[in-house]
């Protein structure tokens, strides 16, 4: 296993843009949106994501193995150019999650949205949403930074692999030997984990790299064994295509990952295998729209879920066909304005330098801003924040339970229950049936205490000024929540 690959180094070629691998991310990106979006109608959408991995994996590994096998790899510029192209978006993607936060969360949510906050700018969402509900739980809906998991672990993978790389170049060891390695301790240990912490094979970098050195072995081939890659290259195209399709029809996110992405990655394998020369590749793939699509996929990506879940979290849990196709458009315009006006002059104009080292502060800034946050439980003090008041002189609560309805809602008002009627309430207790059942056993905590509870329930009851369930509208008063 010895150098072998040295002696065809005159084989390497410099990587030449495709279009048809932008094709192939637009497509990636389209699934993931439509299944954050609708995802009972493309319950399959999220293995996007996998195509992703292996198209980062092959272009980084085909990045790497040349320019170390130059002699030209270096480190320093190998970040320069990750951090131009990976955190100008991010940057101004948490800044403006940040901003509406502030003005929509209560401060346990924002509490939470500071801490990915942070762990989104040092590229550990992965590592912190291991700790937390899984990707497919309800709570998923609204956290605004939970799809920068993926986001980790290709950075993740970025410190790793070249470092890795750099060690095997200087013991003269096979690039090939080296990823098939890799690749089969991380797939064998995700087929592993699955059954036994599903939570674990979906975030951790250990259970994933495989995916992306899927797209690493590919690289070798195109670089060192251009030989192999096929004349006819139309049914190796049509195959994997049909893969990725039978893996959006059929993934669920029952056991997943597992044996599953392989069907993704494997199909992204032979389409990126099949090169230009394909019909599929030339015709469909490198079409005007779907490049155009890809070359925005990033910020496309990192804006289309925050609205998504913005909208949600504003709007109620199901919010309308309409907000979310407006949460669509604003994502897709987002991207577009983002990569014109931030990414190309960052990653192509001038003064470059001084933009990097700019946007690096930015990002520990806004890492130390969500930390803060994180610190001091969310700022309650914040004046979006609705308070628990003690204006209750216009409420005509007895000693036990009155007829009061906090949200004006015709019927169905369960009234209010007070500890000591004879003084203001300091804990408030509002919502529906969820908060319904709480209320006895939250009665009897504070029923020693100097706490003063008053709990106020109604049906369809939530505590904000003015919302629309199934197209009917409640109310919710801030002074006397």
């Amino acid at each position: 296993m010895m150098n072998y690959h040295i002696n065809e180094l005159h084989n390497l070629k410099p990587i030449e843009y495709r279009a048809d691998i932008d094709g192939l991310r637009a497509i990636a990106v389209l699934f993931v949106i439509a299944f954050h979006a609708f995802p009972n109608t493309l319950p399959g959408g999220f293995i996007g994501v996998d195509v992703f991995f292996v198209i980062s994996g092959f272009l980084i590994s085909s990045i790497i193995y040349s320019k170390i096998d130059n002699n030209s790899f270096s480190y320093t510029e190998f970040y320069y150019r990750r951090i131009k192209r990976i955190f100008p978006s991010l940057v101004l993607v948490l800044i403006a999650s940040l901003l509406i936060g502030w003005y929509v969360l209560f401060a346990d949510e924002y509490k939470q949205l500071g801490k990915h906050i942070t762990a989104g700018a040092g590229f550990s969402s992965n590592l912190v949403l291991w700790s937390e509900a899984g990707y497919f739980d309800n709570s998923s809906e609204t956290k605004p930074l939970l799809h920068l998991w993926s986001l980790g672990i290709e950075e993740q993978f970025y410190i790793f692999w070249p470092i890795l790389l750099g060690i095997i170049w200087k013991k003269r060891h096979s690039f090939l030997f080296i990823t098939l390695f890799v690749a089969a301790t991380s797939f064998t240990i995700n087929i592993f984990a699955i059954d036994s912490n599903q939570t674990f094979a979906f975030y951790s970098p250990v259970t994933r790299f495989w995916e992306l050195l899927i797209g690493g072995i590919l690289a070798y081939i195109k670089l060192y064994k251009p030989h192999y890659v096929p004349q006819n290259t139309n049914r190796q195209s049509t195959i994997g295509i049909l893969l990725i399709a039978l893996g959006v029809l059929l993934t669920r996110e029952n056991f997943f990952p597992g044996w599953w992405p392989l069907l993704p990655t494997i199909g992204t394998f032979l389409v990126i295998f099949s090169a230009q020369k394909s019909w599929l590749n030339r015709n469909i793939l490198s079409n005007r729209i779907l490049v155009s699509i890809g070359l925005i996929s990033y910020p496309l990506y990192l804006w289309h879920w925050p609205l998504l879940s913005f909208a949600r979290i504003i709007d109620g849990k199901n919010p309308s066909n309409e907000i979310i196709i407006i949460a669509i458009i604003l994502s897709f315009i987002l991207a577009w304005l983002t990569y014109k006006l931030i990414e190309q002059p960052i990653r192509y104009g001038k003064h470059q330098k001084v933009l990097v080292i700019f946007i690096c502060i930015l990002m520990i800034l806004i890492g130390t801003a969500g930390y803060t946050i994180y610190q001091h439980d969310g700022l309650k003090s914040r004046p979006s924040v609705i308070e628990v008041g003690n204006q209750a002189d216009d409420l005509d609560y007895g000693k036990h339970w009155v007829g009061w309805n906090l949200c004006e809602n015709e019927g169905e008002s369960q009234g209010c229950r007070i500890l000591n009627p004879l003084s203001e309430p300091s804990i408030a207790v509002v919502g529906d049936s969820h908060a319904g059942h709480l209320a006895s056993g939250i009665a009897e905590v504070f029923r020693y205490s100097n706490e003063n509870v008053v709990i106020r329930l109604s049906a369809g009851c939530m505590p904000f000024y003015t919302i629309k369930i199934d197209d009917q509208e409640f109310f919710s008063s801030h002074q006397t929540v």
